[in-house]
């Protein structure tokens, strides 16, 4: 049984089209509180401000520096009278050259050059190892730091139980000079890139670990105090620790 509705029926005008009412804009629309004021030219309507009098009224200052100076007092420091970059990092590069230069020449040693300790030099030496190692096809960047490391301390203590409470070596000395000393094992390193293996090469290592011997402990006896009584048991502390270098080179 279907169910009727009841439907209310629609009714159309004559004309046929139902009738809108159409509300009239307000003759002074508000304005937002934010809203510029609209352009006076038609063809920019996107412009809420004159350029040429913006333009106009816009002055730029070409800004004035005063010359830099640095210093106090009654005198100043200009940036061209500034100290290099190295000499300020306090890495002396001419110091570097004497004593490399000085570590050359097993036989004529000059002491004085390895009274200042820096670690510019032994950190230079120690790359370039290990740079020639990494060429050879062996990586031993961090073997090499870490055994400098060891071996500053061990020789440190060494000599200072040696000399008592009359020695004067302290730690800082104590690296830059086994970093200086390892320019022979260095040089060894990279001839070892172009020499076979065998008798040569083992030869050869021990003449430039005697070197890099006879070499550090020349300077420990001349630099520290109450060395030159042990200097064969200093000597033999040092043959240890480049002989040990020496055979990352050998293996």
């Amino acid at each position: 049984m279907a169910k009727q509705f009841n439907v209310p029926p629609v009714i159309f005008p004559s004309d046929g089209n139902p009738s809108v009412q159409q509300r009239r804009p307000p003759a002074n629309p508000p304005t937002a509180p934010f809203q510029p004021p609209r352009s006076s030219n038609p063809g920019i309507p996107f412009m809420s401000f004159d350029i040429g009098s913006a333009a106009a009224s816009t002055s730029f200052s070409t800004p004035q520096f005063a010359s830099a100076t640095i210093g106090g007092g009654g005198g100043s420091i200009g940036f061209e009278d500034e100290p290099p970059l190295l000499e300020e990092l306090g890495i002396n590069t001419k110091q570097i050259y004497q004593k490399t230069l000085s570590i050359l020449n097993p036989f004529r040693i000059k002491p004085d050059l390895h009274e200042d300790g820096d670690l510019s030099g032994p950190f230079i030496f120690l790359m370039a190892f290990g740079l020639f190692q990494l060429l050879a096809g062996k990586i031993h960047f961090g073997i090499i730091l870490g055994w400098v490391v060891m071996a500053s301390m061990f020789l440190y203590v060494v000599f200072n139980m040696l000399a008592g409470r009359n020695g004067n070596l302290n730690l800082y000395r104590c690296v830059s000079l086994i970093g200086y000393c390892m320019l022979p094992i260095v040089i060894l390193s990279a001839l070892s890139l172009f020499l076979p293996g065998g008798l040569v090469i083992k030869v050869l290592t021990g003449v430039f670990v005697v070197w890099s011997t006879r070499v550090c402990t020349r300077l420990l006896v001349e630099l520290a105090s109450y060395g030159d009584e042990h200097r064969g048991l200093i000597a033999y502390a040092c043959f240890l620790i480049y002989m040990l270098f020496s055979l990352l080179v050998i293996f």
